[in-house]
Order: C-alpha cells, then sequence, then structure tokens
C-alpha cells in the first residue's frame, strides 16, 4: 500500500469512535446489495451514483461479512454441516492450520474486493445539518464511496478493530436518494485482521466485509461522543462515591466556538464553558473536587451478579452552541471501581474493595460473524445458570448487545488483542502496523469504556507486546481514561514496562485426570511453567474435548458417518496440536473401558466432561485465594465443535455444564482427591454457621466402609476444611468407591448434595513431558468397574410447571442408579435447546426419590416428551403432557 502510515495520519481528523445511544442515528442495515469486484467493471464512482444498476448482485443486510451474506443468499450449503466448508472456493488451505498466516489461494474468490452498496433516503429536515457517516466494523480494509464522490481511501480505511466516522455533510443531498459503496478487502498475513487461531477452521473469505453495523448520524456543527463516568470510593464503607465524567467534543466547523457543556446523572446537572477550536475534538471532563454534586452519598452501586444487584444509572452529555442543543449521547453506567493486585504473586481483582474469585469462560463470535440477539441472550441466560460471574474475549472484541447484556446481567467481563498471527508478531511488524494497532486500541477504549462489566484489558494474549508497543499502548488507554485495571498479557511472562503479570497460560487444554488439578502443585519444568493446578491466576485452561450430546452430533454428522469417529468427525475437532483426540480417548479406553457404539462414547465422554469440570472448579474454590481465578478454556463454540466448550453451538447443555454448575453452587460441598478431605466452599459473601456435613463411603455393591460427620461455620467468602476421609476407606485392587456428600443447613435443609466415583489408584502423571497441551499420564486410573454395575430401574413422572417441565425420579431397585441425565426432546426426538435443568447427570440411591425442574430458555415447546438414560438404566421416555 503506498504511502499508509501517512494516509492514516491524514485520515485521523475525520475519524471518531462511537458508543451506544445517540441523539440521532439512523442504522443502515437493510437493502445491501453485493458483489465480487472481478465481475463488476464500473469504478466507485460510477457505482455509487443512482444510475448504476446492480444486476445479480446478492441482497444482503449489515452487519455482514461475505461469507455470511453468500450463505443466506443460498450460495453455498450450510458451512456448518460435515465437511461442506471445504467445497466453498477459496478453502483449500491444509486443514489444521491457522489460516490468517497463509495467504489467499490463487483461485479463490475472495482475492479480489467485494463491493457493498446502498442506496438510502435523506429527509429534507436534514438539511444544515452536521452528517456523519459511521462503521463499527470493516474486515480489512476498504474504499468508500458516495454520490459519486470519495470518502476515504483503501490507504485510509484498514484495521479490523477501529471503527470510523466520517463528516459527509458535503456529499450527501438531504430530501433525496443517495448511494453508499464501499468495496472491501480481506485481510493478508502482514494484517492485524481476525484470527481463529486453533478453536476451528476459518472461513475462506478470512471474515472479510462489514463486520460491524453502519449508520447515518446527525448533529449540530459539535458533535459530542464518548461519554465515560469513572468511580471512586472515598473509604471502604461504600458511602460515599466520587464521579468524574468525560466526553468527547468535536467542532466540525473551520470556526472556533464558545458554548456549554453538560453533564446530567438523574437529578445531577452540572455545566461548563467550552471554547473549541476549528476541526477540533476536545475532552471535556467535569471532576467532583469542581463539581461538588459528583460526590455522591448512598449511592446504588453496580455489582457483579452474585455479589449484589448490578445497579444501572443513565449518563448523558449535551452540548449547547448560543443556547441551541448541538448534540447529545446517553450511556448506561455502573457506580463501581474494579481494583487487582498481586497477591503472593498472583493477580488478585476486587470489585468495589470485595476480593472476587474470578471463574468463567472463554467467549467466541459466531465463526461467520453473524448476529442473533436472542441467542446471545440465552447464553448470557445460561452464563449465569452455571453461576460463572466472568466472560473472556481473546479478539473477538463482541457487539453492543454483547456488553450491554454483561452489564444488565452483571457478567464481569476480561478482554484483549488475539494471539498466533500478526497480532503478536511483532518482528515482522511495520510502522503501518504499529499505526493501525494503536488507533484500533483508541477505537475500542472509546468504544468501551463506560461499560461497568469489564475486569481489564489485556494488551497481549500468549505473551506481552515489546516494551515500545507496550508504552504506546499504556498511552492510548491513559489518554482515552480507561477506568480499569490492563495487564500487558495473558501469559506469566514480565515485561520491562508493566513488570508481573500475576497470571499464567501453561495449560493444560487436553485431557487430564480429574486428580491433576489438585496434586499439581505449582511444579515447573525447566525454562517453561507447564502447569495448570489450581493455584495463580489461570487464563485460560481446561480438561479438553467436550463431545456434544447425541442430539447434537447428528446435526453435523451424516447418518452413514456416525459411528465411528471418521475425518468428518475429526474437521469438527481443533486446529494445531488439537486436531485429534488421542488424549482423550485413551484415557477413556484405559479408565472406562473403550466404546463399541456411539451411545456408548457419548455416555462415557458426558461422565467424563462432568467429573473433569466438576474437578477443575472445585480446585479453584478450596483453594482460595491462594487461587485468584480461573478460565475455562471455552465457553462456548465459534461452530458445532467437539473440543472446548461447555455448551455446544446449538446450546445444548451436556456434561460438562452440569459438572462446572454443580462445582459453583453457592454453598458447596466437595471432596479432595489429594488427600481425601472434605471442604466447604462458601460462594456467598455472608456467613454460613451451624452447617452440619456427611461424607459416606461405599463399594460398588453399597456396602458403606466409611462415614464421618462435622459441624462447622464457613466465613463469608471461604473455604473451609470439613473432614477427612481415612485413606483405608479406598484400599482394593483396581477397586472403585463412591463418595456422597450433603451439607445442611442449621434448619435441616440439605442446600448441597454431591456424589464421586473414586478409584483405589490415582493418574499418575510424567511431569517431566508436560507441555502446553497437558501434562500426560504415567498411568491412567482404572474405573472400568462400573461398566458392570447391576442394573436399576427408575420410575419416573413429568409434568409441566409455569416456566417448564418438572421430573421426579425415583429408585425402587437395592442399586444405584449412575450418571442419570434427562433431556427434553421434540416429536422428532431432538434436544429441545436451551433446556436448563436445576441439575443433572446425577445418581439415585436405593430407595431415593428426586425431583428436577427445567426452564425452557425463550420458548415454550407444544408436544415433547423427556428422555431419561443413565449407565445401568433402561432408556424411558416419558411423555410430557
Amino acid at each position: 500500500m503506498p504511502n499508509l502510515l501517512s494516509r492514516i495520519c491524514a485520515a485521523s481528523a475525520v475519524i471518531f469512535v462511537a458508543l451506544p445511544i445517540l441523539a440521532s442515528e439512523a442504522p443502515l442495515h437493510e437493502g445491501w446489495k453485493l458483489q465480487s469486484a472481478c465481475t463488476v467493471s464500473a469504478t466507485g464512482q460510477s457505482i455509487s451514483t443512482s444510475a448504476f444498476q446492480p444486476q445479480g448482485w446478492i441482497t444482503a443486510t449489515v452487519p455482514s461479512t461475505v461469507l455470511a451474506a453468500q450463505v443466506a443468499a443460498g450460495v453455498f450449503k450450510d458451512p456448518y454441516y460435515a465437511m461442506n466448508l471445504r467445497s466453498i472456493p477459496g478453502t483449500s488451505y491444509p486443514i489444521g492450520t491457522t489460516f490468517s498466516n497463509e495467504p489467499m489461494p490463487q483461485d479463490s474468490p475472495y482475492r479480489c474486493g467485494w463491493w457493498y452498496r446502498k442506496v438510502f433516503h435523506v429527509a429534507s429536515a436534514q438539511k444544515g445539518k452536521t452528517l456523519w457517516l459511521y462503521f463499527g466494523g470493516i474486515n480489512y480494509s476498504a474504499e468508500i464511496w458516495l454520490n459519486g464522490k470519495l470518502v476515504a481511501s483503501r490507504d485510509q480505511v484498514a484495521g479490523a478493530y477501529r471503527t470510523y466516522e466520517f463528516n459527509v455533510t458535503d456529499k450527501l443531498t438531504a430530501g433525496a436518494d443517495n448511494v453508499v459503496a464501499v468495496e472491501t478487502f480481506a485481510p493478508t498475513p502482514l494484517d492485524l485482521g481476525i484470527n481463529w487461531v486453533d478453536w476451528n477452521p476459518s472461513p475462506p473469505d478470512k471474515d472479510m466485509g462489514l463486520w460491524g453495523p453502519v449508520s447515518l448520524r446527525t448533529s449540530g456543527p459539535v458533535s459530542v461522543r464518548s461519554p465515560l463516568a469513572t468511580t471512586h470510593f472515598t473509604d471502604a464503607s461504600l458511602h460515599e462515591a466520587d464521579l468524574t465524567v468525560y466526553g468527547e467534543l468535536r467542532n466540525s466547523t473551520d470556526k472556533p466556538i464558545h458554548g456549554t457543556a453538560i453533564a446530567t446523572i438523574g437529578s445531577i446537572h452540572v455545566q461548563q464553558a467550552v471554547d473549541l477550536p476549528p476541526n477540533q475534538q476536545t475532552t471535556v471532563a467535569f471532576t467532583p473536587d469542581k463539581f461538588s454534586e459528583l460526590r455522591i452519598h448512598n449511592p446504588r452501586i453496580w455489582w457483579p451478579w452474585q455479589m449484589g444487584p448490578p445497579n444501572l444509572q443513565t449518563l448523558t452529555i449535551s452540548f449547547r452552541d448560543n443556547g441551541q442543543l448541538s448534540d447529545q449521547q446517553s450511556v448506561q453506567f455502573g457506580i463501581r471501581e474494579v481494583t487487582s493486585e498481586l497477591d503472593d504473586g498472583h493477580r488478585l481483582f476486587r470489585v468495589n474493595g470485595k476480593r472476587i474469585l474470578i471463574r468463567g469462560g472463554g467467549w467466541s463470535q459466531d465463526m461467520l460473524l453473524r448476529q442473533n440477539p436472542d441467542r446471545l441472550r440465552d447464553q448470557f441466560q445460561m452464563v449465569r445458570d452455571m453461576r460463572l460471574n466472568t466472560i473472556r474475549l481473546e479478539g473477538k472484541l463482541d457487539t453492543a448487545d454483547f456488553f450491554r447484556l454483561a452489564d444488565q446481567k452483571g457478567v464481569l467481563v476480561m478482554l484483549g488483542w488475539c494471539c498466533c498471527d500478526q497480532w503478536e508478531h511483532w518482528n515482522k511488524w511495520t510502522p503501518e502496523n504499529m499505526q493501525v494497532a494503536t488507533a484500533s486500541l483508541r477505537s475500542q477504549m472509546l468504544r468501551l469504556r463506560s461499560h461497568p462489566s469489564l475486569l481489564v484489558w489485556l494488551n497481549g494474549s500468549d505473551g506481552p507486546p515489546p516494551s515500545n508497543v507496550e508504552s504506546a499502548y499504556l498511552n492510548i488507554e491513559a489518554e482515552t481514561h480507561w477506568p480499569n485495571p490492563t495487564l500487558s498479557s495473558a501469559s506469566a511472562r514480565p515485561t520491562s514496562v508493566s513488570g508481573q503479570s500475576g497470571v499464567k497460560m501453561s495449560g493444560p487444554y487436553d485431557y487430564v485426570a480429574p486428580s491433576y488439578w489438585l496434586v499439581d502443585a505449582n511444579r515447573t519444568t525447566g525454562r517453561l511453567i507447564h502447569s495448570g493446578g489450581a493455584w495463580g491466576f489461570n487464563t485460560e485452561t481446561s480438561p479438553g474435548p467436550a463431545i456434544p450430546t447425541i442430539s447434537s452430533i447428528k446435526k453435523i454428522i451424516p447418518a452413514d458417518q456416525l459411528w465411528p469417529p471418521n475425518e468428518t468427525w475429526s474437521y469438527h475437532y481443533g486446529g494445531g496440536g488439537f486436531k485429534q483426540l488421542t488424549a482423550f480417548n485413551s484415557a477413556m479406553n484405559a479408565t472406562y473401558g473403550p466404546a463399541n457404539t456411539l451411545q456408548d462414547y457419548v455416555r462415557i465422554a458426558q461422565t467424563m466432561s462432568y467429573n473433569n469440570e466438576r474437578a477443575m472448579f472445585e480446585a479453584y474454590g478450596r483453594n482460595k485465594y491462594r487461587s485468584t481465578g480461573v478460565i475455562q478454556w471455552m465457553l462456548n463454540n465459534a461452530w458445532p465443535s467437539m473440543i472446548w466448550h461447555l455448551y455446544d453451538y446449538y446450546l445444548d447443555a451436556g456434561g460438562g455444564y452440569y459438572g462446572t454448575k454443580k462445582a459453583l453452587e453457592p454453598v458447596h460441598v466437595q471432596y479432595s482427591y489429594d488427600d481425601h478431605s472434605v471442604y466447604v466452599v462458601n460462594s456467598t459473601y455472608q456467613p454460613m454457621p451451624e452447617l452440619d456435613v456427611t461424607a459416606k463411603v461405599f463399594d460398588t455393591g453399597l456396602k458403606q466402609v466409611a462415614s464421618q460427620h462435622a459441624q462447622l461455620t464457613v466465613a463469608a467468602d471461604a473455604s473451609t476444611r470439613a473432614l477427612s476421609l481415612p485413606a483405608s476407606a479406598f484400599a482394593g485392587d483396581n477397586a472403585v468407591h463412591f463418595v456422597e456428600l450433603l451439607a445442611r443447613n442449621k434448619q435441616g435443609t440439605v442446600i448441597s448434595r454431591n456424589f464421586y466415583w473414586v478409584p483405589s489408584q490415582l493418574t499418575t502423571f510424567d511431569w517431566g513431558k508436560g507441555d502446553y497441551t497437558h501434562t500426560p499420564a504415567l498411568t491412567q486410573a482404572n474405573m472400568q468397574q462400573l461398566r458392570s454395575l447391576h442394573q436399576a430401574k427408575l420410575q419416573a413422572r413429568a409434568a409441566r410447571t409455569a416456566s417448564g417441565v418438572q421430573v421426579t425420579l425415583h429408585n425402587p431397585s437395592d442399586t444405584l442408579a449412575f450418571q442419570v441425565a434427562v433431556a427434553a426432546q421434540d416429536n422428532g426426538g431432538n434436544d429441545i435447546d436451551p433446556t436448563l435443568w436445576s441439575d443433572n447427570y446425577i445418581e439415585v440411591m436405593p430407595g431415593e426419590s428426586r425431583t428436577l425442574t427445567a426452564t425452557f430458555v425463550g420458548h415454550v415447546p407444544g408436544r415433547a416428551s423427556i428422555s431419561i438414560t443413565g449407565w445401568n438404566i433402561p432408556s424411558v421416555t416419558v411423555p410430557l403432557k
């Protein structure tokens, strides 16, 4: 690109970022036309006029990538089914490689630019106003035309995570139709684009196109953007909060303007005179030392949802010129303060002065960056249903709806740049990369800074940026008044600029046995730490594969390829070092015994996921605050996948989901693999007095071999040892023992129950051979005794409730019903997703009755049934009337 750096600098005078609620904004969403530039001979000057006829162009809505628009138009079959993605032209890169680091194939239709064109009307009433054309995300570069006039060249528009706002007053005609045409270009391997790393394949267009919203905005001569209110509590009582308000004002005229900036929060109104130079942007600040009204007494505080209500306020900043309203913008914000510190070398976060153990999952947008507000809402409900408190975004800086929901739901968000492509290939950076990176950061800081859900920004992912880049990032974060902590990266590598990060990113990402999280006590191998045990803050880690339910597998694997796993299956694994499930399958074969059918494989896989996710989150809970945070890699998937999720692409919740939900009970009783101890973890911020804990150990024939009882009080947000079980209770040659735990409150009500299957000999690990994927096993635990459990029979009743269903299970037999799973299904036998059960993958003791309830999220099905399956019970289906 010729002279890109100078062009970007020159363009900065007309480039803005924007935030959610504007006084006047018209979305340009529907009615776009899309076509490859290789099939269009006309120029942008011609295409952007009303005389041009877009014959043969497909219809699109924006936001939409090129491929997403083609799929929506029926040009290609569902790219998420089987291996259909490989049949789309341009998908010829080697399977499992990171496509962002590869050039476009010579025969790819996405080597060309692609034109987006739209005709839109501007009302006569807009005459005399200042008109702004806003782009919320263009991947990767573009040339923008309006009514035959060039708005911005490709040299000026570059960067997947930049936002743009152009003053187009002199190019639009009020009272008439206008035409905008945008030629977009895909990123090259040397660009700072959008990267799917090893999570899933990449689309052949590299997500090129208008992936963010486009709108026309109206203001007077001075526009208002990016309102922000920051909070500082004067003491630990939280009875007084000092607010500081910021806003960005831009004078779009060639004359100085003297006017009044006004900030409003509820009944609070503060104002100040502002002088704005011609064609300049100015930051206005309202501080509590100058405006005592901003010292709030007894404020309504925003909290993460488990700590308190996520109260939101509205901040409006307006500007008046000679008494006339020029512009105003409103945002919702929360009165809250996030801080972090190093505690024994580990990163510890506090919200409003209170410690919080971060327990979350890694988020992904849809692989084609398609947006679905209902699906987004459902996923936030599932996050809270699992009792997670945090979502991490690596790259994938999602939509305004995402952050609005995080604010409203009280879910914290970690976010920052992505790894594994030009974003972290700093030794290959050009001056243009540096300029795009800093401009992108400024865009995102100003776009996101007002959201109370934001916990921390990470300036790097797998490694910290070099000192010059980190310093540039920190300067922008200071200039934009980023109100939250920043970290140099998600890894443990220190920097000369900011020092220790206090976090680690050392795996595992592949299968490890449940005992790993507790028996790994800060081990190191060589010069790198390959240790994901439950200590410190692990920014991404996982027990590996997450096999979907049969219902979901049938949605992606053709009927004639369902068993055994084959090439189509492996295409839905991961990339890089995760193209095969070798560690997982080997552990299954050794620990539980080989699976001979699809049903057998999925059943064992769900049990493994339940056991492993529960163990990971329990270990971090037991060790708080020697452990300060853990992010499960991942929370969800960008496309239908068999690795790294807590719920699958179709929002079906399997074993890993319910193991997580069990581990994160507000008050939770749990067993420790390393020393047979039993702990109670209190995740509430109230003490739990006079708890009664019982622990029983049985052999697989349900002969009781040990029993312990304890009474204790657990402090707020604390983990307390209740008792220890004798090691002799677990003796035997390849024996499996069951551990049943109950915790009752002082009224005698069971507030937590838990059930474990424990091998007589735990898995042993080859610590010297650990790498970033996992620590391999020297010997695997043997629990094949579970395959020969005596058959049990369950009686079941199902009835509708106001929001879902209630199922009562009764075990009249004299043997345990093991890993009983319930699912709501439609008439075709497909799971109704999402359906959120109060508990699932449970055990029912002889003579015991269990009642499970479920909520149908976003829909109430008509005719349905309840499927009940388990390891040692006949599968039954109960009609739901």
